[in-house]
């Protein structure tokens, strides 16, 4: 019997959002023809997370429920959690099993390194230095999940040439759009590369289509350009094939098992050279040079 993922989507007013969230789930499901994927979503649409949890329990005796969505706020910590528990009651015969969301990880930098790569394009390729970048994510009451957006931020400015990338958020919290694009005016940026920090169209992708407009209206001289959100990347896909393996309990699955140093440039070039890694207190030299550099 195939294995029964549940894959729950946040929901849009903007219909188109809810069809590419089916869409998505279908070209995922063609690309993993093991398992049987159903979705459903938490708000704004015809099938909500009670229903699309009853109709997977029909399906198979255990149920994986993976949330389609960045950043961990009360969706994902308080409120599908307490869908599962009373489906269980429901269904007593059925094991579900609660997968991570996608959260901030080395795939989602990928996507947004070219994705920024892609407005920069657009904008001719300009000076990375007198350029702005700008993330921009939904915004959420859980400071975590703000947090996460701020990560990925530092992430991008670790591997770029820009001196100015910060974060701004739609709604719910600041700072938002507006007082980021004139805060990176005052500090001399001429151009501003805007990336949704967002998985599907919606309405607030349509909001910032529009905020967008209005700040080129406002600041003339300055050229701003915003990218695309994440949509059908590979890396979302592979993400997913993590959370449910994860899930599944494979040991050997996704960025769960990897260390905070397994992937540091360091430890590559240490290992390229023949030295090992250690982590350790320095001695006296070490702080010494430390201290000098």
């Amino acid at each position: 019997m195939k294995t029964t993922i549940l894959l729950v989507g946040h929901g849009s007013r903007h219909t188109a959002g809810n069809t590419e969230i089916n869409t998505f789930a279908k070209h995922w499901a063609s690309k993993n023809p093991q398992w049987h994927i159903d979705t459903c979503f938490i708000e704004f649409a015809d099938i909500m997370l009670d229903q699309g949890l009853d109709n997977a329990a029909k399906h198979a005796p255990k149920v994986i429920i993976v949330p389609l969505i960045l950043n961990a706020a009360g969706h994902v910590k308080m409120e599908i959690p307490h869908h599962i528990d009373k489906a269980r009651k429901r269904h007593p015969s059925v094991e579900f099993i609660y997968a991570r969301h996608l959260g901030a990880s080395n795939q989602i930098l990928s996507i947004l390194k070219r994705n920024l790569r892609k407005v920069l394009v657009q904008m001719d390729v300009p000076d990375p230095k007198t350029t702005g970048v700008i993330l921009l994510g939904r915004g959420s009451s859980d400071r975590i999940a703000n947090g996460e957006v701020a990560k990925m931020a530092r992430w991008l400015f670790e591997e770029s040439d820009h001196e100015c990338i910060d974060i701004a958020f739609t709604g719910i919290t600041h700072p938002r759009l507006e007082s980021v694009v004139q805060r990176h005016v005052t500090l001399g940026m001429t151009q501003i590369a805007i990336l949704p920090y967002y998985l599907f169209t919606g309405t607030l992708i349509e909001r910032i289509k529009r905020q967008v407009v209005r700040l080129q209206a406002q600041y003339p001289r300055l050229a701003l350009a915003h990218g695309h959100y994440f949509g059908f990347e590979d890396e979302i896909y592979a993400l997913l094939n993590n959370r449910v393996l994860e899930a599944l309990g494979d040991a050997n699955s996704g960025d769960s098992n990897m260390m905070e140093c397994d992937g540091c440039q360091y430890r590559s070039l240490a290992e390229e050279h023949g030295q090992g890694h250690h982590h350790h207190e320095p001695t006296n030299t070490e702080g010494s040079q430390e201290a000098a550099a």
